[in-house]
């Protein structure tokens, strides 16, 4: 697995280079701003590009747009974004952009070793990891009317846990229950979302963007 990272503190930037290659991943190319990034990925190809959001010059939302770029000059290319701060409107920017194999996790979330290379790992094979945290918030804000109403409590709870990146078993794991009621609450949530069949695997990826609320614009 081939990684490149974007981030402008070199201190985590060599932290997250030495973490990846504990766990069998290569870092192929570091930058330390938004620009450096797409010529990056555009000649390395890697498996996942981990970036920060806040980077120079501006310290804004430099990459973020570096990542989307990233993305349209390498299509599919999974992104792993890295926030200091809980900001929902690049997570949904982000996700909007297609969300197989995107992430947004805070940098805390890095110390937490063993999920966060589960995290890499997943985005890189094509899975949507968010945050608990930004998923909280998202969930604290639903207006009256949302498509999200009809879910009962249960399936809002899935639906949570697949915004996160769970598989089907991980979330049975966390819910207690078995694989087989975690997929008639998937395809309830289907259903009640109005996700036909044809869609195929891809209505997994449209709840979660129902759930982010970035369904339809």
């Amino acid at each position: 697995m081939r990684v490149v990272i974007a981030e402008d503190s070199v201190l985590l930037r060599e932290g997250l280079v030495r973490l990846l290659a504990d766990a069998g991943i290569e870092t192929v190319a570091t930058v330390g701003d938004g620009p450096g990034l797409p010529p990056a990925v555009q000649e390395y190809r890697p498996d996942l590009a981990i970036v920060d959001v806040r980077m120079p010059p501006s310290f804004t939302d430099e990459g973020l747009r570096a990542a989307l770029e990233a993305r349209a000059r390498v299509p599919g290319t999974p992104i792993l974004v890295l926030s200091q701060y809980v900001e929902e409107r690049y997570a949904t920017d982000l996700i909007g952009g297609g969300a197989e194999g995107v992430g947004y996790l805070l940098k805390e979330r890095v110390s937490e070793v063993a999920e966060f290379i589960d995290a890499v790992r997943r985005i890189a094979a094509g899975g949507t990891v968010i945050d608990p945290e930004v998923i909280g918030q998202l969930l604290g804000r639903r207006r009256t009317g949302d498509p999200l109403e009809a879910l009962t409590p249960r399936e809002r709870e899935v639906l949570a846990l697949m915004a996160e990146g769970g598989s089907n078993a991980s979330i049975a794991a966390r819910l207690v229950v078995t694989e087989g009621a975690v997929e008639k609450h998937i395809s309830n949530i289907f259903a009640k979302l109005g996700l036909q069949p044809a869609q195929g695997g891809h209505r997994r990826v449209m709840a979660v963007l129902t759930y982010l609320g970035r369904a339809g614009g």
